[in-house]
């Protein structure tokens, strides 16, 4: 089985840190979105994976294989932003009539993933939601079986959302529909979609069960962000690595702390994680995101989301920064 995974999109909701940083290296909690997601799919057993990068794809590129050189990896690029259903045709050739599990590079779910691939023919993963008008909806039966999917339906007959997770076993048909989907238009006036594909492959007569998720983290967005940032600290238990210098500090868990960096007379946590090398002073940091490299002092932070290499002096605020930046609030 290949691991689709589409991370081609632009991140336009998370500028200005998408301006220089791909949405799927956005770090979360120690980690990456994208570093989450593929180690649960090794955990399972998966070591074939297929990337369809976009905006800023050599950032990812080199990462994956920096960080995963063990891992049997192919890079697709997505030159025009034609939706996500363009971003899976795009790996037909890799692909061919092989199952597939397609995961979004954007969201991350909390499920048994063991379980979810072991199950006979094609799953989508589903988590019931408020208002489903903004995704990807599922039209189910009471024993689980898939009867329609709709896409950001105006009128729901349904509150299970898609939560962007496709096993796929007869992804020949899924490329046929695809392909019909671009061929006749009518479902590509904006972007193609997957869920339309899905739609025609169930009039076709595929067969697809529905499998709930525990926990669906949209990382789409700052807020969202961190606050699956929060949520996910307190599963994993934090970590501060061993590689640093503490004076005067405060850790109120749960905490990431990544090697290499200075802090001193200073209270952090909690619901904080900070990249490498980051230096903090005299401040206050609680409920945030700090990238690496980045320089605080005088500051208290509260739901804020720092990019790298950033500098900042002064006073208290709620600040959503990108890369490279220096701000002096004093």
């Amino acid at each position: 089985m290949k691991a689709i995974i589409p991370v081609a999109g632009a991140g336009t909701k998370l500028r200005p840190h998408t301006y220089t940083q791909p949405k799927a290296l956005i770090p979360l909690a120690g980690k990456t979105i994208l570093s989450i997601i593929i180690d649960q799919l090794v955990e399972a057993g998966i070591r074939e994976y297929v990337l369809v990068v976009g905006y800023l794809g050599d950032k990812i590129q080199d990462y994956v294989r920096t960080h995963y050189p063990d891992l049997d990896i192919h890079i697709i690029h997505q030159n025009e932003r034609q939706g996500l259903g363009h971003a899976i045709y795009l790996t037909k050739d890799i692909v061919g009539s092989d199952d597939m599990f397609i995961v979004l590079g954007d969201t991350i779910c909390e499920y048994d993933v063991d379980s979810f691939l072991k199950q006979e023919g094609s799953v989508l993963g589903v988590k019931k939601v408020d208002d489903p008008r903004n995704f990807g909806v599922a039209e189910m039966e009471e024993d689980g079986q898939i009867t329609r999917v709709v896409e950001k339906p105006h009128i729901p007959k349904s509150n299970m959302a898609l939560v962007g997770l496709y096993k796929i076993t007869a992804s020949q048909l899924l490329f046929e529909c695809l392909s019909q989907n671009f061929e006749d238009g009518s479902n590509c006036q904006d972007e193609c979609t997957l869920t339309d594909a899905l739609e025609c492959m169930i009039q076709k007569g595929a067969s697809f069960r529905a499998t709930k998720v525990q926990n669906w983290f949209d990382c789409g967005r700052k807020e969202t962000l961190l606050e699956s940032n929060a949520i996910l600290l307190k599963k994993l238990g934090g970590n501060v690595s061993e590689v640093h210098q503490f004076e005067n500090v405060i850790i109120i868990p749960p905490v990431s702390i990544a090697p290499g960096c200075s802090i001193n007379n200073s209270i952090v946590g909690p619901n904080v994680a900070i990249g490498e090398k980051t230096n903090i002073s005299y401040s206050i940091v609680r409920d945030s995101i700090i990238g690496s490299f980045s320089k605080l002092y005088d500051v208290v932070l509260y739901e804020s989301l720092i990019g790298s290499d950033t500098e900042i002096k002064g006073e208290t605020r709620t600040l959503n920064i990108g890369d490279n930046t220096e701000i002096d609030l004093g």
